[in-house]
């Protein structure tokens, strides 16, 4: 069987799930190894995303030409409606302009938001709003933040300022928590094209944006602690996410509520296919086989550890476990002519 679930609600919990495990490897290493650590990994995270985004994204929204602060401004404010997060844009000249992540705050959604420690989003901003400058080779060009809602302040505010001379390293990222934003006027934020973006278009989009999150960080956390380390880490919080987010998804890929292995192999096909991957679910005399052609989330990453497929695979064992504990998923993986491939045996623990 090789039922495709598809539309909207399919790839909005497509990005639930990523957006979780993304907040839940924070959240993990912060209790797990320490503020520091999970600092450093959501800067070089940050980092990794400016490098790879930034500048291609300027162009494709059309902006590259604007003054840098109002481009950056403006990066910001419409790469993040596209993956569905709320945020403000405010001009105030061609070299202040500014952005407001308004409350509830999308990346450390619910109750997260209490367990992120000021420096974790100290380093998301340093990772990559103060760095925008240097990306646009632009060493006048930083990043002034007065308000962070870690600190429990009314959401994450700042504006880009284009000072008069070159800044230092340290120089780039600036707070000034006595400073308040202008207020959003909707009508003079900049759009999206209409007719280029439908709500079809942004919901992929949705998906796309947090899986970004999890491709970066699965290769960045390998890169930091090595293999060893960082697959216990992030495994056992796929699992935890996979136990905590299995029943919403698979209500939302439209799965059926039975407690069997073929359902299951259900769920783990529309997950991929509403990932965008290709997937096939048999019955077979050892228990219900699903094979996995492609793995979108990481194929064509070039520093991708082997080890990030048990680290994600997780989710599934998470996801069983709170589908059926009584059954057991084994997994092998292999890369083959069309990217990796997968191959899930359900049966009876």
């Amino acid at each position: 069987m090789n039922d495709k679930p598809s539309g909207e609600h399919a790839w909005r919990a497509v990005a639930e799930w990523y957006h979780a495990y993304f907040t839940g490897t924070v959240l993990s290493t912060v209790t797990r190894c320490g503020t520091p650590r999970a600092a450093e990994l959501v800067y070089e995270v940050f980092c990794r995303q400016r490098n790879e985004r930034f500048l291609p994204g300027l162009h494709k929204l059309g902006i590259a030409h604007l003054p840098p602060a109002v481009a950056a401004a403006q990066y910001h404010y419409l790469s993040n409606h596209i993956g569905g997060v709320a945020v403000q844009y405010m001009y105030e000249s061609e070299r202040k302009a500014w952005i407001r992540y308004c409350a509830p705050r999308w990346l450390w959604s619910g109750t997260a938001l209490c367990a992120i420690p000021s420096e974790v989003s100290r380093a998301m901003l340093a990772g990559w709003h103060a760095h925008n400058g240097v990306s646009l080779n632009n060493l006048r060009l930083g990043f002034v933040c007065t308000k962070q809602a870690v600190d429990g302040q009314s959401g994450l505010e700042g504006y880009y300022y284009e000072y008069e001379r070159e800044l230092q390293p340290h120089e780039r990222l600036r707070f000034a928590r006595n400073e308040d934003a202008p207020d959003f006027v909707g009508a003079a934020a900049p759009t999206l094209p209409t007719l280029a973006w439908p709500a079809t278009r942004l919901a992929k989009a949705s998906r796309n944006y947090a899986m970004e999150y999890m491709r970066s960080t699965l290769a960045v956390a390998v890169n930091l602690w090595g293999p060893h380390e960082a697959t216990s880490l992030l495994r056992l919080t796929a699992k935890m996410i996979g136990m905590q987010f299995y029943h919403q998804t698979a209500r939302a890929l439209s799965v059926p509520a039975q407690p069997s292995a073929l359902a299951f192999g259900q769920f783990i096909a529309a997950l991929a296919h509403a990932q965008g991957d290709s997937c096939e679910v048999g019955q077979t005399a050892e228990g219900v086989r699903v094979t996995q052609r492609g793995w979108r989330l990481m194929d064509g990453v070039a520093d991708a550890h082997p080890c990030v497929a048990q680290a994600w695979n997780g989710l599934l064992e998470g996801a069983l476990d709170a589908h059926n504990h009584r059954l057991a998923l084994h997994m092998s993986s292999q890369v083959g002519a069309h990217g990796r491939e997968f191959d899930w045996l359900i049966a009876r623990a």
